[in-house]
């Protein structure tokens, strides 16, 4: 295995694949912090270089974090259908890409091509590609799943109405969940980020938010988003929960600092089918995000773009209702600036999507990085253009409870109406039929909470 070129009269020697797949990736300020990153740019190209020649077998056989060491490493590993990969092993990076991009590729072809890849091999093929190559590619994709209701059709954006609340008043939280339902937000879930992670306050927002939902007959899915435990607890106490949430990681020692592992998200998941009110067959919901790893202390030495993309390995184990990437959120030690944001997310979707996973993005940042509320909106149209499954919305785009920026309710419908998409198709019979929205526009009574209240 070669891992040495020669660029404009000097020779780039890198020391193993962790070193080689770092310096690959785009400029990324958790890569430095970690002191994993290209010195320079003539470093990066050469990284880049070394790893396209590289073949899927190199990969495979030089696993960054061994599976008998590391249970994420290891269900990546035993996901791998090997007819698949017996046929393209002998791929270079740079053809995997090739066979990506070309036009001739279609979604089920890239579907089929994604059971003999692990998480290394997608990451790696994304970072030979420019943003726009990860827009062409992610758009090929059509990733549905079901919960209550269908979402991830070609031609659709869902989005999670996030209701959150900074005292986890009900009264509070309700009237923000009417004014995201009266733009014609909530498909792919309510969601609410819960203040105090009790089993008591997480089964009081679930029942409040289910009690909304049979009232007005809304085809959608509930959820708190406190730890899987506090979930688990509540649901076998009677909760209503439509889904059970997690966030996950790209390691197994970073999952334990989370306070999970796969067993925990198994018993989950088996609770959700037998005890909790969605219909399925999906009923998960994990969240992710580059530069959790390195928080935890928990990278091996590896860049935080290829352990997201071992994130989204992991969570195809579970077969998730819906993922979505959190970026910017955690903040300048990571992704510095608005290009790294819009880099990362771009990233994030390519290889969630790459994994057949039900790829939504929060697109946010937190006031303390280089990026605005421009920044974002930048970054909505181009996952859009990418055919992101759902996007998060929060009221004004800010989340007075979290204190971060997101998207807004009215950006969906902007960003519904300028691409000539539409909501889930049953949640739009139901937006019609409340008056919200007729031929696939928000009608005159949109954005006016006081339809519930007729």
């Amino acid at each position: 295995m070669k891992l040495s070129t020669s660029y404009m009269g000097t020779t780039y020697q890198f020391k193993d694949l962790k070193g080689l797949f770092a310096k690959a990736n785009e400029n990324k300020s958790g890569d430095h912090l970690a002191g994993l990153a290209a010195e320079t740019v003539q470093e990066r190209i050469a990284a880049k270089t070394v790893l396209s020649e590289l073949t899927l077998k190199d990969i495979r056989d030089y696993p960054l974090l061994d599976p008998d060491k590391d249970e994420v490493s290891k269900i990546i590993e035993e996901e791998i259908n090997e007819r698949v990969y017996q046929a393209i092993k002998n791929w270079s990076v740079s053809e995997l890409r090739e066979y990506i991009l070309d036009s001739k590729s279609k979604g089920e072809d890239l579907k089929r091509l994604s059971r003999g890849l692990n998480s290394e091999m997608i990451a790696a093929a994304a970072k030979i590609m420019s943003n726009l190559d990860l827009v062409f590619a992610a758009n090929k994709l059509e990733i549905l799943t079901k919960c209550n209701i269908t979402i991830g059709q070609k031609g659709t954006l869902a989005s999670r109405l996030q209701p959150n609340h900074p005292t986890d008043n009900v009264e509070g939280m309700i009237a923000s969940l009417k004014e995201g339902l009266s733009f014609g937000a909530g498909d792919a879930v309510i969601g609410i980020n819960p203040v105090e992670e009790s089993v008591e306050s997480v089964k009081r927002l679930l029942h409040a938010t289910q009690e909304f939902i049979h009232e007005w007959d809304i085809p959608a899915q509930n959820c708190v988003l406190a730890h899987v435990t506090a979930q688990m607890k509540a649901v076998k106490q009677g909760a209503p929960a439509d889904m059970i949430f997690q966030s996950i990681a790209g390691t197994e020692a970073a999952n334990k600092s989370f306070g999970i592992d796969a067993e925990i998200l198994r018993e989950a998941n088996e609770l959700a089918k037998n005890e909790g009110t969605g219909t399925g067959p999906q009923r998960l919901y994990f969240e992710t995000g580059q530069g959790s790893e390195l928080s935890a202390e928990a990278h091996h030495g590896i860049d935080q773009m290829t352990l997201e993309s071992r994130n989204y390995g992991f969570a195809r184990h579970f077969d998730p209702f819906i993922v979505n990437t959190v970026v910017g959120f955690i903040g300048p030690e990571y992704l510095y600036d608005n290009k790294q944001v819009i880099r990362a997310g771009l990233e994030d979707h390519f290889m969630g999507k790459m994994h057949m996973i039900p790829m939504g993005v929060d697109i946010c940042y937190t006031n303390h990085i280089q990026a605005d509320q421009n920044d974002i909106e930048d970054l909505g149209v181009l996952l859009n253009a990418a055919g992101v499954n759902f996007i998060i919305a929060t009221p004004m785009g800010d989340d007075c409870m979290l204190n971060y920026q997101s998207m807004s309710y009215h950006d969906i419908a902007a960003l519904r109406e300028t691409f000539g998409k539409r909501p889930a198709p049953e949640f739009e019979k139901w937006l019609e039929k409340m008056g919200i929205m007729e031929n696939g526009r928000l009608t005159a009574d949109a954005g006016n909470p006081l339809i519930f209240s007729r």
